[in-house]
């Protein structure tokens, strides 16, 4: 983009979109924010929005910006929040943070940025776009800590056509840097963590208020009870943390992992392997995928892959179902791959796209294949 616009920035009150507002305007664009409340129970004093809201207005103020503000709470609700809620049920571990980018800030954002006269939309991403041949692409950051491209990887390419990422080829640090020259309100505020809804809040209390606790059985891989789980909903594949089994007798001195949810019998299996042929993936398929390009690079195809945020990336072989899913073949064995956790392929720095994982074969299953 050469050529000043009118740039529709999602604004939500932390440094990265405050120091994207900044560029921006030094760019010449005439920058309007939009901060965009989703969660609307902040009486338990863990919901930030409000707060968030005041340091936008800050931000805003110092840089002479029009702020626009918006509450789509109610599509949250209904289009990331039931489905987060319905995959837990499911024994899956989902991401709503995929869900929110697709749904509402590349979905009801970007609409309601268009009808404020956008030409372009921007957010305070650690991505980058760039058009080859008329094609869209997206890419890594160039802070690869940092880099937010597995989160993105469901926006249509027609959407990134017209998206800015202002930030993405700067490190954290440099953003940092640049809001405290700038004097931004927020340059030293804290980074956010957690899911967008749940924030700082106990995940398991604020999950009890929406799903009835199930407690049942943990188990070794063996079948020796252990224990007793709150609830499967509350533990994912791999989970060290929580397990509250300290000091079983007859077992070593050592932590407990958990290799798998029985959801048929309500049991929460366990080991003291950190690898365990129970917890690593030989070979997983996905759902129907979504590629930038609107279509996979080849019916198969080889690549790197990611089944988790900041893991680094995997050799792999991809080969494209009927159904648009993907079957894909690791070089190496993946540990605690999730079903209901987003698998992203790239292409050095070009992110192809990718699927929700749904099945998963790990080495124990061919273990128990082969003795059949």
């Amino acid at each position: 983009m050469t050529q000043p616009h009118r740039v529709v920035l999602a604004l939500s009150g932390g440094v990265d979109s405050a120091v994207a507002a900044a560029l921006l305007k030094d760019a010449g664009h005439d920058v309007h924010a939009l901060f965009m409340r989703n969660w609307d129970e902040d009486d338990d004093g863990y919901c930030t929005a409000a707060a968030d809201l005041q340091d936008a207005r800050r931000v805003c103020e110092a840089l002479d910006l029009p702020l626009h503000t918006v509450n789509f709470a109610g599509e949250y609700r209904a289009r990331v929040f039931e489905h987060f809620l319905e995959e837990l049920r499911a024994g899956r571990t989902p991401n709503p943070d995929v869900a929110c980018n697709r749904e509402i800030k590349f979905g009801v954002c970007f609409e309601h940025a268009r009808r404020l006269g956008a030409g372009w939309f921007a957010t305070g991403h650690y991505a980058r776009t760039a058009l080859v041949d008329g094609r869209p692409l997206l890419l890594r950051a160039a802070d690869r800590d940092k880099d937010q491209t597995y989160f993105l990887h469901t926006v249509p390419g027609a959407l990134l056509a017209h998206t800015l990422f202002p930030i993405g080829h700067l490190a954290k640090a440099e953003v940092r840097r640049i809001a405290h020259e700038r004097a931004l309100p927020v340059h030293d505020k804290r980074d956010s963590t957690g899911i967008c809804f749940v924030g700082e809040r106990p995940f398991a209390e604020f999950l009890a208020g929406y799903l009835p606790a199930r407690p049942g059985p943990i188990e070794t891989i063996e079948g020796r009870v252990l224990g007793e789980h709150r609830g499967l909903m509350y533990y994912t594949l791999g989970q060290r943390q929580g397990l509250a089994l300290g000091g079983v007798r007859g077992a070593a001195e050592a932590p407990w992992y958990v290799a798998r949810k029985d959801l048929a019998r309500n049991v929460l299996v366990v080991t003291q392997r950190h690898g365990d042929p129970a917890l690593m993936c030989l070979e997983f398929e996905t759902g129907p995928c979504h590629w930038i390009a609107g279509a996979p690079p080849a019916a198969r195809f080889a690549c790197s892959v990611r089944t988790r945020h900041r893991q680094p990336d995997q050799a792999c072989e991809v080969i494209v179902l009927q159904d648009g899913g993907c079957r894909v073949t690791t070089g190496q064995p993946q540990r605690a791959v999730t079903p209901g956790q987003a698998a992203v392929f790239y292409d050095g720095a070009a992110c192809l796209g990718g699927g929700t994982i749904e099945r998963v074969r790990t080495a124990a299953d061919a273990a128990h294949h082969a003795t059949l």
